[in-house]
């Protein structure tokens, strides 16, 4: 059913597509993909739907036209030029004008933040967070975006020797170019080497396959061939949080997508995120969001309804 923000309430889980609209599997999950806006949006009035790519970060460049956008519980209006940036796992949608037009690139997340972690380790918090910017023209960073999307392009056209490394190197390039245009570019902490990164890309990407099991820190841990106390010096050097918070934040994040973009109940949700008891639940929810998983949903959805940027 529709609500009046034009929000999808899914009765089962959120649509996840490598592309919107397609349920097959791409066949590229290690590069890139090109295309532009109407092309995708225009078979289904430019009305695009609430989902989320499991594997995938989009990144979008308006040239023309305005639009709704949608990411997690924030509503955006967006005017041309502006840049757009998805990571993997969140839950977006759009309602754009008929008059829109831009480019936008598809690429494997984990592939781009493996690169970014050799070449240049502060971009990958970048490519982690959702952003949406409004462009200046004159900016002689927001002048270096089409020429970055039209080299994109012309490598995905080309299928030639190399295909990959160069588009992928492209991409590189244009999420500098994002991180400069969004002020957020830091200096890399110098005492995070290369395998404190890869170790903590192993328990990121652990928790995400085993969050809903509940498993205890020891486990993970085991898995990794650490201690559990080595686990979380680790998570506190490298993230300022402990390895706990990191498996409780994977929770709270899947909870309130659940709670905003299905009907299912509380105690349904509960049971999704790894909780057998619902009044469990709800006091761990409460205890790090501050409110109930029932006063979030209210209000996550009239936020959706009144909140534009």
């Amino acid at each position: 059913m529709h609500t009046d923000l034009g929000i999808t309430l899914m009765k089962s889980a959120i649509p996840s597509y490598d592309l919107y609209g397609d349920r097959q599997q791409s066949g590229w999950t290690n590069s890139f993909q090109f295309e532009w806006i109407p092309v995708r949006s225009s078979p289904y009035n430019y009305d695009i739907r609430p989902h989320k790519h499991d594997a995938f970060i989009q990144i979008l460049y308006l040239t023309q036209g305005e639009g709704d956008v949608l990411i997690n519980d924030a509503r955006y209006k967006v005017s041309s030029p502006a840049l757009i940036l998805i990571p993997s796992q969140n839950v977006h949608g759009f309602q754009f004008s008929s008059n829109i037009d831009g480019p936008v690139v598809t690429a494997a997340q984990k592939s781009l933040e493996s690169m970014a972690a050799v070449v240049m380790p502060e971009l990958v918090s970048v490519l982690r967070k959702p952003a949406v910017l409004h462009l200046d023209e004159s900016s002689r960073h927001a002048e270096a975006l089409m020429p970055l999307f039209l080299g994109i392009e012309r490598e995905w056209r080309v299928h030639a020797v190399g295909q990959v490394a160069a588009g992928m190197s492209l991409l590189m390039a244009l999420l500098v170019q994002v991180a400069r245009l969004s002020n957020v570019l830091e200096p890399a902490p110098m005492a995070h080497n290369s395998r404190k990164a890869q170790q903590i890309e192993k328990f990121r990407a652990l928790v995400d396959a085993h969050f809903r099991e509940r498993r205890p820190i020891e486990d993970y841990a085991s898995e990794m061939g650490l201690t559990a106390g080595h686990l979380t010096r680790l998570c506190r050097e490298v993230l300022n949080v402990s390895s706990q918070d990191v498996v409780n934040a994977r929770i709270l994040h899947e909870a309130q997508r659940e709670l905003v973009y299905s009907t299912d109940g509380i105690k349904q949700i509960a049971n999704l995120v790894g909780f057998v008891d619902e009044a469990y639940f709800t006091r761990f929810f409460r205890k790090h969001m501050g409110v109930t998983p029932s006063d979030f949903r209210v209000r996550a959805l009239q936020s959706m309804k009144t909140k534009l940027a």
